[in-house]
C-alpha cells in the first residue's frame, strides 16, 4: 500500500467517522428531546433579545475594522501550522540518536525505514537508498542535510513573523487597533476652531516666504 493510498484511507475514515457521529446524535436528538412547541418559541430573537425596530440601521464600522483585522492576521497565523510539520520532521531527521544506516552481512547497507518515511513525506528521490548502499551518500550528510534544512526554516519563519509584526506594529500605530482612535486637537475642538488654525496656519506660512 502507498503513502498517498493511506493517506486517502485515513481521510475517508476520519470523514465517516465524523459525519456518522453527527448523524447518531442528530437522530437520537430527535428521539429525545421533548417537542413542545408555541408561539414564544417560534419568535425570532438575536443573541436572546427581541428584536426592536428595523433592521436597516447604521452599524459602526469600527466592528468591520476589528473583523477584517482579526481575518487578517488569523489566516496569516495559520502559516504556522505546515511549517511545523517540516520543522518537526527536519529535527526528527538530525538528531543524532536517529539511525540513519542499517548495516547488514547479508547484503549492502540501507536506509533506516524511518528515514526512508521522512524522506518519502519530503519528496526525495527513492534513488538515495541506492547512493546510500554504494557509500555515495554518509549518515553524516544525511544529518548536515537536515541541520541545514532546519536552519533554513529557523529563518523563514523569523523572516515572515518580522513582515507579520511590521504588519502588526503599523495597524498599531495608526489607532486602528484602538476602540475609540485617538482625536487631533482641531478636531476635539470643533470644525470652527479648525477652520481658525488652518486660516492661521496659512498666514504663517504666508509669512514666512
Amino acid at each position: 500500500m502507498t503513502l498517498s493510498t493511506t493517506i486517502v484511507g485515513y481521510l475517508l475514515l476520519f470523514g465517516g467517522v465524523g459525519m456518522g457521529f453527527v448523524l447518531f446524535n442528530i437522530v437520537l436528538g430527535m428521539f429525545l428531546r421533548p417537542n413542545n412547541p408555541s408561539e414564544e418559541k417560534g419568535e425570532i430573537y438575536e443573541c436572546g433579545e427581541p428584536t426592536i425596530g428595523s433592521s436597516f440601521v447604521q452599524f459602526d464600522l469600527r466592528f468591520y475594522v476589528v473583523a477584517l483585522l482579526f481575518i487578517i492576521f488569523d489566516v496569516e497565523v495559520a502559516f504556522f501550522f505546515p511549517w511545523a510539520v517540516v520543522f518537526g520532521k527536519s529535527a526528527q531527521l538530525s538528531d543524532p540518536g536517529q539511525p540513519v544506516v542499517i548495516e547488514s552481512a547479508e547484503g549492502p547497507a540501507t536506509l533506516s525505514p524511518a528515514v526512508i518515511g521522512l524522506h518519502r513525506e519530503f519528496g526525495l528521490p527513492e534513488s538515495l537508498n541506492n547512493e546510500v548502499a554504494t557509500g555515495a551518500v554518509s549518515p553524516g550528510m544525511v544529518h548536515r542535510g537536515a541541520d541545514s534544512l532546519l536552519w533554513t526554516c529557523l529563518a523563514d519563519i523569523g523572516i515572515f513573523f518580522a513582515i507579520l509584526m511590521v504588519g502588526f506594529a503599523y495597524v498599531w500605530k495608526r489607532g486602528d487597533l484602538d476602540w475609540v482612535r485617538a482625536m487631533t486637537p482641531e478636531a476635539r475642538a470643533g470644525p470652527d476652531e479648525a477652520v481658525r488654525t488652518s486660516a492661521s496656519r496659512s498666514q504663517a506660512m504666508t509669512h514666512s516666504r
